[in-house]
Parts: structure tokens; C-alpha cells; sequence
């Protein structure tokens, strides 16, 4: 009889004994296959699967500042965005920018903390501290952010843009004074 130790890949070790040609064949099904949910202890399977999401959010949120700086840039609204809203002083339209580039063209799939929206202004060259992101997004921009939480100390909160919040800002890209003091 043959035996045979192995890691997998949630790090459970694994100690098998018989015929040689059984062993190769579990070695090859395991090498080349993922690893059963049922083979994953509780807080393991839990664990991994929090790093991953963690490791998903940081690197999907890095990929989405660089597009939405891009679309600013170069989307069909572009010349009016400067116009509208980069060269002039209205916090609540710089700080509802990037909300509105994922609504209307990164399919609303995530939302934004201030600090996201921070880190965003600073490239476009508009910096907006956070703070004054966080005063906005719960005072005056409130009626027009939909958030995924409610508002507590250390918490951060993700806000996507409501349909008050798109008619709003399309009224604002437009050139509208009218609808944007509301």
C-alpha cells in the first residue's frame, strides 16, 4: 500500500493510503479542480471568503476611479461637464459628478463613499476634502443620494444616485439654473 500527503488549497492537509493508481487519480482530481465547499471547515470557508471580497472591492475600486476620470473626460457630455460643473464653484455638482458617470455609464453597478468621491475630485483637479464630501452627501445633496446604510460614526456609506438625483443633474449639465436651485 501506497500513502500519500498533500496540501489543498484551503490549506487543509491530507493524508491518503492505497493502491497507487487510487492516489494518482485523487491527486490529479484534486490538482486540477477546486475544492468541494464540503471539504472547508466553517470558519475557513467564511475567512476566505471575506479576503476575497475584500481583495474584489479594493482592486474593482481602483479600475473604477481610473474609468470614471476617463468618461468625465472624454464622454458625449464632456464639454458641457467642464462647462457646468469643473469650472465653476458648486460642491454639491462636483461632489454628485461621480455618481452620476456610474449611473449613466457604468451601469449604476457600484456606489461610492466620500472617500472614493475624494480620492475622484483630486484627480479631476478639483479637490473636495472629505469631510465636505460627507456634509454634502447628508445635507443638501441628501434629496439626491440613495445610500446603502444609514448614516453612522465610522461606518462608511456607499451612495449610488437616486432618479431625482440623475433628472437633477442632467437639468445642471444642460445649463438649467432654474432646476438646480431647487
Amino acid at each position: 500500500m501506497a500513502k500519500a500527503t498533500f496540501n489543498l488549497l484551503n490549506g487543509t492537509v491530507v493524508t491518503i493510503e492505497g493502491e497507487s493508481t487510487e492516489i494518482e487519480k485523487i491527486l490529479d482530481y484534486y490538482s486540477n479542480s477546486k475544492v468541494p465547499d464540503t471539504m472547508v471547515s466553517h470558519n475557513k470557508k467564511e475567512k476566505s471568503h471575506q479576503e476575497g471580497l475584500s481583495q474584489n472591492l479594493s482592486t474593482d475600486t481602483q479600475i473604477e476611479y481610473s474609468e470614471i476620470i476617463k468618461f468625465v473626460k472624454n464622454c458625449d457630455e464632456a464639454e458641457s461637464i467642464e462647462k457646468q460643473i469643473l469650472d465653476k464653484t458648486s460642491q454639491i455638482d462636483r461632489t454628485l459628478l461621480p455618481l452620476y458617470i456610474i449611473h449613466e455609464y457604468l451601469g449604476n453597478k457600484i456606489g461610492l463613499t466620500s472617500g472614493d468621491i475624494n480620492k475622484i475630485t483630486i484627480d479631476l483637479g478639483i479637490p473636495i476634502a472629505t469631510s465636505n464630501i460627507s456634509r454634502t452627501l447628508a445635507g443638501t445633496a441628501s434629496r439626491y443620494v440613495i445610500g446603502d446604510q444609514v448614516r453612522s460614526k465610522g461606518q462608511p456609506v456607499r451612495y449610488k444616485l437616486s432618479r431625482r438625483g440623475v433628472q437633477y443633474f442632467t437639468s445642471v449639465i444642460s445649463g438649467n439654473d432654474n432646476d438646480s436651485k431647487e
